[in-house]
């Protein structure tokens, strides 16, 4: 993005928030727009500051983060949400993701990692912490062939683009041979090789690989 993507911080610990606003607010990359104490303070302060992404936390008061994630999606449908909880549950998981979120980290996450999670969340693009991606791609794998489409059993699904791109990498394509392929730059493939790694829950390429083939994705 040209200018600086816009967050709003939906947190009910105002400690964490304030940390949290010093910590981003250095980040030329991010401007913190707002900040919310409860999920009905983060409907009504999106509704005012149009945020790129709002960093929800699931677990306040008032209305939770799921729900709170839920309204915006229908609302505020340009806005992404991407969680920053202390739980990493299968149920919170898989709530917040159903609900719309484009991404689920845990609070210990790096400051680096998170900036870069905020980006990707503003372009569209989905962030998993890699223990929960592997969690996620075990939970629809060992699921019953008629519990839901073969093709994408994930949670977060790839994209049409990131199917291509699965696909070339299962053939044992660079990133050079798959922007040729694709007629894409060389960067914009490895940003969606890094998706495909994180949607896989894989460490790399060869497992990404070996997981899209065993998924019926490849």
């Amino acid at each position: 993005m040209s200018r600086p993507v816009r967050v709003l911080l939906a947190d009910d610990q105002a400690l964490f928030r304030e940390a949290l606003a010093t910590l981003l607010g250095v980040r030329p990359e991010i401007e913190v727009v707002g900040e919310a104490g409860n999920g009905a303070e983060a409907l009504d302060r999106a509704a005012a500051l149009h945020p790129d992404v709002v960093l929800m936390d699931l677990h306040m008061p008032v209305l939770d983060g799921v729900a709170a994630t839920r309204r915006l999606r229908v609302e505020q449908p340009g806005t992404r949400v991407l969680a920053l909880t202390t739980f990493d549950d299968d149920e919170d998981v898989f709530a917040a993701l159903r609900a719309g979120a484009v991404g689920y980290l845990l609070k210990d996450v790096s400051a680096d990692r998170l900036v870069e999670a905020l980006l990707a969340a503003a372009r569209g693009e989905s962030v998993l912490q890699p223990s929960v991606a592997a969690r996620v791609v075990a939970r629809f794998a060992a699921m019953p062939e008629d519990a839901g489409p073969r093709a994408q059993p994930l949670v977060v699904p790839l994209s049409e683009r990131e199917l291509e791109v699965v696909r070339l990498l299962a053939d044992g394509g660079s990133n050079r041979e798959i922007a040729a392929a694709l007629f894409l730059a060389e960067g914009t493939v490895k940003n969606h090789v890094t998706n495909v790694l994180a949607k896989l829950g894989a460490r790399d390429r060869t497992q990404a690989a070996l997981r899209a083939r065993a998924l019926g994705l490849v």
